[in-house]
């Protein structure tokens, strides 16, 4: 093996640890072991999407006002406890919209909200899915979350809901219905359109200019593409990150390669 990192897209889900054990037998890495040889899971079926997560998180601080605080809070040298007593932070809502059945970026970054909502500068997380009916978020990635014990709380909310959910929302994550998950064009077709995030949903919305650290402050996100979940109507809104967190994907994953080369 003559990699240096190894960047996996497949469509199976476990493809990656698949890969992992095959290099660790085949003699792929430093002293005839697959550890020298990071892999990277850039997204396995309706599994994982772990880098996405990154740059999932990254741009929620980053829009919201919360990166700098939440990277001191997650250097344990500058007092956890303490700062936490002052009463400074707010709570973060985060609304998962779409397939949360198939949408494997979903189902990374609740797991990453869940394992590190200790170091995020908010007083408490609450995940609240919407999804059409099938699409909910799968049991599995529920009872991981609420396995953490980290204070993360979930609930399950109704489309009919999301006008009212939105006012109390910081990020609405959006994500699209992949047709290519449905056994039959008809079962797509069922489901297509369900939900659309529009101008006039977002009247609706917190109207704070993202990046100030206020409760108040509300941000649109989606992993793209998308194909008509999101209207182009809220496009230059400035509360669409979608572009901006796009943006952000490269230097989240510039970072990683960094990272596990050892040159960061």
């Amino acid at each position: 093996c003559y990699a240096d990192v190894v960047a996996l897209r497949h469509g199976d889900v476990g493809s990656v640890r698949t890969v992992v054990e095959t290099l660790g037998k085949g003699g792929c890495g430093k002293e005839g072991g697959g550890g020298g040889v990071p892999v990277l899971n850039a997204g396995d079926g309706v599994g994982e999407h772990p880098t996405q997560a990154l740059l999932d998180l990254f741009t929620i601080l980053e829009e919201l006002g919360l990166l700098d605080q939440s990277i001191g809070l997650l250097n344990k040298t500058n007092g956890l406890a303490s700062e936490r007593s002052e009463g400074k932070q707010q709570p973060l809502v985060i609304v998962l919209l779409g397939d949360l059945k198939h949408g494997r970026t979903v189902h990374s970054l609740a797991k990453l909200l869940s394992r590190c909502a200790v170091g995020i500068n908010a007083s408490s997380i609450t995940l609240k899915y919407c999804s059409p009916p099938g699409l909910e978020m799968p049991q599995s990635v529920v009872n991981y979350v609420k396995e953490q014990g980290l204070g993360v709380t979930q609930e399950v909310v109704s489309g009919d809901e999301l006008k009212t959910v939105v006012q109390d929302a910081n990020v609405l994550y959006v994500t699209r219905i992949q047709k290519e998950r449905f056994e039959s064009v008809e079962e797509y077709e069922k489901v297509k359109g369900k939900y659309v995030v529009n101008a006039e949903l977002l009247t609706h919305a917190p109207q704070t200019i993202p990046g100030t650290p206020n409760k108040n402050s509300f941000v649109v996100m989606h992993p793209l593409p998308r194909v008509d979940e999101i209207s182009t109507d809220i496009d230059q809104d400035p509360r669409a990150a979608y572009f901006r967190q796009m943006e952000n994907g490269m230097f989240v994953r510039m970072a990683l390669l960094a990272l596990v080369l050892g040159k960061a």
